[in-house]
């Protein structure tokens, strides 16, 4: 059993779980409307114990097959898009960062680039490709997707930070009770 957690059928298994997990996430994510926000995130989340039990190549087959099946399978697009625009794959980008840029001021502009332009992406296939009508996008007359940006980049700083939090909780005490008797 020793040793386990690095045998192919395993790292499949694994990976299929996760992949399934996160499309389970998408498909429910339009019952409520925080959801359409949460769930992806969550989801994305799921993709941290792949990063580090098999590294970024793994992962990022995760992504994709989570990316690409929630588009067939959720209900709502919007909470699809959101996992593919940038949360399915920034614990992964998040970990390359990270590991190769070793000025912190940098690390952060490119991460608040990469959030950024996932934003206005976002937007923009929202409003033309899935034909959310622009008027979802005012709030008392008043166009708020600047505001949404501005509060998108304050909560995108808690969702990069939560991550190392969850990092650490996953090493120190989910993956032990998860795989304690495959490593």
């Amino acid at each position: 059993m020793k040793g386990s957690v690095n045998k192919p059928t395993f790292r499949i298994a694994l990976c299929a779980a996760v992949a399934a997990l996160e499309i389970i996430l998408m498909m429910i994510a339009g019952l409520t409307r925080l959801g359409t926000y949460a769930f992806p995130c969550f989801a994305g989340f799921l993709t941290i114990a792949v990063v580090i039990e098999y590294k970024c190549k793994w992962a990022f087959a995760v992504y994709a097959v989570a990316a690409l099946l929630s588009f067939f399978l959720a209900a709502d697009k919007e909470p699809a898009l959101m996992f593919t625009a940038l949360f399915g794959y920034y614990p992964i980008l998040k970990n390359i960062l990270e590991r190769r840029v070793k000025n912190r001021a940098v690390c952060w502009i490119v991460k608040f680039a990469v959030f950024n332009a996932a934003a206005v992406a976002s937007f923009f296939i929202a409003t033309l490709l899935l034909s959310i009508p622009a008027s979802e996008f005012t709030l008392f007359g008043v166009y708020v997707p600047l505001v949404f940006l501005g509060l998108g980049n304050a909560f995108f700083i808690l969702y990069d930070l939560s991550i190392n939090a969850y990092v650490r909780f996953y090493v120190q005490r989910l993956r032990g009770a998860l795989f304690g008797r495959f490593l």
